[in-house]
């Protein structure tokens, strides 16, 4: 396919002008496609766990999975998962791959004239034709997962299933379709560099890597990566300057807390001082930083402490966001280990409010906030020092709220997250809301077991 100025593109040898309402085809053909075209399509590596800004990125992998995986709150990158840096030709070759199929879907007719939800459908039906030309060819496309099958297996989480379900170095060629979709759709304009840590990959790897996407996808106008703050501090600035003029805009670090007590407890590897030279590094290098805090991961004992101690670590690095991840207590984690020992406590929703709180109250910085994790409570976005009052009022009329004003709050807000991920209430769901329910409301008449169906609904939202 040839690309010509206008927005115009050279398809099977006809001249197609895309419009804002309608396009020209030519003829059906376009819409059919030959064997060698199929089966020369291959999948490439998607990174599974991205932030939530980079849901419709275009996403590679340039390592696999995580090289420190000790974290005690952490359910990713389990049952086997292996570190493993990718070969630069490995990941440039990806690259090529996710544009065969990016133009191969933009000559079936995904995207005319300008891409929308409806291209899914339209997706599905090219997806039934490529399949079969690729069976009838001795093609079977599978995921390879990196998980040891048999450790997946004895899992009887849903949830962890899901998570271990994503880990595949080589996802089908569905996926990918399905991936390149989703970009397309979003605006096509971000790209995620995965997985874990992207900073311990050398600068001029990313300078081949960056160049070969940008030359392959003009259309993008961010790169985002993952990092720890202990590889940023330990890194030649040279080097992380390098990264931005290479490309590179943003680094998402997991702060998580500010508190070393904390950190220690949770085992993440990192203490506050790697967290402030890390962030004020990658800044000095002009690059973008956006932390992570997880209101509830002192429990109770080292809830106060943690968001003082978390709040002064951002005073300290000013980062250009702070997101809110409220704590989930994963199966087969450590941390879980420690609840059912008695070594950890929990806090409630209502001590994590009073957490996130104190965090508000405490942060001096411009900086924007976000609570953009399913995990979170309260819708709480803002830009501060601005929106302080704003943020701090609306934290003031939930907790002027009685017990059944804050129960039916809790509850509804878990249903809507419920809602978001899934698409729907699920049959297990509205069983257990079936005893709630009177008419067209929601009664409580009992608030242990509405407490209950809150925390079942909460453990099987994804953060």
């Amino acid at each position: 396919m040839e690309l010509l100025p206008y927005g115009q593109k050279k398809v099977q040898g006809k001249e197609l002008v895309i419009t804002n309402d309608n396009h020209q085809v030519g003829d059906n053909d376009m819409f059919s496609f030959s064997k060698i075209d199929v089966l020369d399509l291959q999948p490439f590596e998607i990174c599974s766990i991205r932030p939530p800004t980079e849901n419709y990125s275009l996403t590679f992998r340039i390592t696999r999975n995580c090289y420190w995986n000790k974290c005690a709150f952490c359910p990713v990158y389990k049952c086997g998962a292996k570190f493993s840096r990718r070969n630069i030709d490995e990941v440039l070759e990806d690259i090529k791959r996710a544009k065969q199929i990016d133009d191969f879907l933009f000559e079936q007719g995904i995207g005319y004239p300008l891409y929308s939800d409806a291209d899914f459908y339209k997706l599905q039906n090219i997806l039934q034709k490529v399949q079969q030309q690729r069976w009838e060819a001795g093609i079977v496309d599978v995921n390879e997962d990196v998980s040891a099958d048999a450790d997946v297996k004895r899992i009887d989480d849903e949830r962890m299933q899901w998570f271990m379900q994503w880990f595949v170095e080589k996802p089908t060629l569905a996926q990918c379709f399905e991936h390149v979709v989703q970009w397309r759709i979003g605006g096509g304009k971000t790209c995620f560099l995965g997985d874990a840590d992207g900073l311990i990959v050398a600068a001029k790897d990313y300078e081949k890597i960056l160049s070969h996407i940008k030359q392959n996808f003009p259309t993008l106008q961010r790169f985002t990566i993952y990092g720890r703050t202990k590889t940023a501090r330990k890194k030649d600035f040279k080097d992380l300057v390098k990264l931005h003029k290479a490309g590179l805009h943003r680094v998402h670090f997991g702060l998580e807390s500010g508190s070393d007590e904390v950190l220690k407890l949770m085992n993440k590897g990192e203490d506050s001082r790697d967290h402030i030279e890390g962030c004020l590094k990658t800044k000095e290098a002009g690059l973008s930083v956006s932390v992570y805090s997880m209101p509830g991961l002192g429990g109770k004992k080292l809830s106060h402490a943690h968001a003082l101690e978390t709040a002064r670590v951002i005073n300290a690095t000013g980062p250009d966001f702070v997101r809110l991840r409220t704590l989930s207590i994963f199966p087969y984690t450590p941390l879980m280990d420690m609840v059912k020992a008695g070594k950890f406590e929990p806090c409630s929703d209502d001590e994590i409010v009073d957490e996130i709180e104190t965090l508000i109250t405490a942060i001096d910085v411009p900086v924007m906030l976000y609570s953009d994790s399913a995990t979170n409570l309260l819708p709480l976005n803002g830009k501060l020092p601005q929106d302080k009052s704003t943020l701090l009022s609306a934290i003031s009329e939930y907790k002027s709220k009685d017990y059944i004003e804050r129960l039916q709050y809790r509850l509804r807000a878990r249903l809507e997250s419920f809602v978001g991920q899934y698409g729907r209430l699920t049959d297990d769901i509205e069983l257990l809301l079936k005893p709630l329910v009177k008419g067209n409301s929601i009664v409580i008449d009992n608030t242990e077991y509405v407490e209950e169906v809150i925390t079942t609904v909460y453990n099987k939202l994804m953060p």
